[in-house]
């Protein structure tokens, strides 16, 4: 165990062993570079040890990984109710024991291998300022608790604001925990306004049906999609009875495909029938930082709200999302009063109000490394990186388009490339998308890679078939990386396929 720290570094009166040490105040920061040397040594370690893009042996062994952590309980093996350890090991001892076992039960989105999801290897920045957000601690539910980070909040929030919105008079943004807290907001917002009926597509996150059920709210009316785009004649058809009863929730990247809805005309028809109109831009959103991509995303600024998350276009530690409102009056909606938060009199004595400005009450500044990242890159940087990634994800698509064994889905509209083994296609009927299962599970469980899936409809009369995915959000990659991926799925697909033949020679 470390000795205490001295006088000199801010130790408070008697002398404390370093799990006790705290991480702000007077020598708070040398305590911190006493102990994060452990930590690091730790991930190092584990990352070593993982040596792939995911733990092999699926969740069996990640789970006996733990279990025999757990074992090693206190130093004397005494344990508490509930199987916590009774005496500590010290914390230079437990950052470095399950910082290791973190890495190593991880999986690695910084490993191009590791592409399944909406998921970003955090840029070095940002997880620095986080670690800075965490040792001073700033509670965001009202001003005594933080008064600086407030006002970084205000002004970064003002600012994706006028990303958004930059024609509009008073457009506002606060900070959310992602997409889904977005598209809860959007919803909120449209039914404190008088609107009482949701429409989407059928593209459209799962969080949008589940927001309608949490305020209580009729399902959404759901459209069809074509190339998992909303079709607009028959938003237009859905709507014709609702008219402004009617909330549209539109897509800017979806998360199977990436495709963005048409929201030039989406926002026409919603602009002519009086339906408000909210649009998911979670993943596509940050393509407003780039030049060339931001006419991707054209008609966001339509909208009367916007979900943004900078967790996966953004490259922030998890989570980090933004709501951002056309008109700032509309986020009125969400002011409530507590006494000790926001009394009257503070506000009038010109105390900013917090509470109002998000769904929950404690909450961590996230809008720190946000602002930090935007401040290090500038929002041409974030485009750049965004650039990147799409560039990926367009030579990816012609590596499948020319690979012998695979098949693309379509031209990737973001960074996501769609694609499917023809091996599966050799089989009839849902033995086709289990062997796409199978193959996505074995490269798990093997640690070779994580792939994502989909179901599509693009089997005979418009019927779901399972694809895999690749989402690439990695900025520091070129195509070849991902060729390794490509083929150990074709690999993969022809050997089950062999299987299936070995035990059914006549399946077709």
């Amino acid at each position: 165990m470390a000795d205490a720290p001295s006088a000199s570094a801010g130790a408070p009166g008697p002398q404390l062993s370093s799990a006790e040490w705290l991480a702000g105040g007077p020598g708070g920061a040398d305590r911190l570079a006493r102990l994060l040397p452990a930590a690091l040594r730790g991930m190092a370690a584990g990352t070593a040890e993982r040596g792939g893009p995911v733990p092999a042996g699926g969740p069996v062994a990640v789970a006996a990984s733990l279990a025999r952590a757990a074992d090693a309980g206190s130093p004397d093996g005494s344990v508490a109710a509930g199987g916590l350890p009774k005496h500590g090991v010290g914390a230079e001892q437990a950052l470095e024991e399950l910082a290791t076992l973190l890495a190593a039960g991880s999986a690695d989105p910084a490993d191009p291998a590791c592409a399944a999801h909406l998921h970003c290897p955090p840029l070095a920045v940002a997880v620095a300022a986080d670690a800075v957000a965490s040792a001073l601690n700033p509670s965001m539910d009202s001003w005594d608790q933080a008064p600086v980070a407030s006002e970084i909040e205000r002004q970064f929030t003002s600012g994706i604001a006028g990303l958004c919105y930059p024609d509009a008079a008073r457009p506002d943004a606060v900070v959310t925990s992602g997409g889904t807290e977005g598209n809860l907001l959007g919803l909120l917002l449209a039914r404190e306004s008088g609107v009482t009926r949701p429409v989407c597509g059928a593209n459209s996150h799962h969080s949008v049906a589940r927001a309608a059920w949490l305020l209580g709210l009729p399902a959404p009316v759901v459209v069809p999609c074509a190339d998992d785009r909303m079709v607009p004649s028959a938003l237009a058809e859905a709507l014709a009875p609702l008219g402004a009863q009617a909330v549209v929730v539109a897509t800017a990247g979806t998360t199977n495909t990436g495709r963005i809805d048409p929201l030039p005309e989406i926002a026409e028809i919603c602009r002519r029938t009086g339906a408000r109109l909210h649009v998911d831009a979670a993943y596509g959103g940050m393509a407003l930082c780039s030049e060339t991509l931001r006419r991707r995303v054209a008609g966001l600024e339509l909208a009367d709200s916007v979900a943004l998350d900078l967790h996966k276009f953004g490259w922030q530690p998890v989570a980090a999302g933004v709501f951002a409102a056309r008109a700032e009056a509309d986020l009125q909606a969400l002011t409530v009063r507590a006494e000790y938060l926001n009394a009257d009199d503070d506000t009038e004595a010109g105390l900013p109000d917090l509470l109002g400005r998000s769904l929950r009450t404690s909450r961590r500044p996230d809008a720190f490394r946000m602002a930090v990242t935007v401040r290090a890159l500038g929002t041409s940087g974030l485009g750049a990186l965004v650039e990147r990634c799409c560039a990926n994800a367009s030579a990816v698509h012609e590596m499948v388009s020319a690979h012998p064994a695979l098949r693309s889905w379509g031209v990737p509209e973001l960074s996501t490339v769609v694609f499917r083994p023809l091996a599966a296609d050799e089989l009839a009927g849902l033995a086709g998308d289990d062997l796409v299962a199978q193959v996505r599970r074995r490269l798990l469980e093997d640690g070779t890679a994580v792939v994502g899936r989909g179901a599509l409809p693009t089997g005979p009369d418009g019927a779901a078939q399972l694809w895999l995915k690749l989402t690439l959000l990695h900025p520091h990659t070129s195509p070849a990386d991902y060729r390794a991926v490509l083929d150990a799925v074709a690999a993969s697909a022809a050997d089950l396929r062999a299987n299936v033949a070995r035990e059914s020679p006549v399946a077709s």
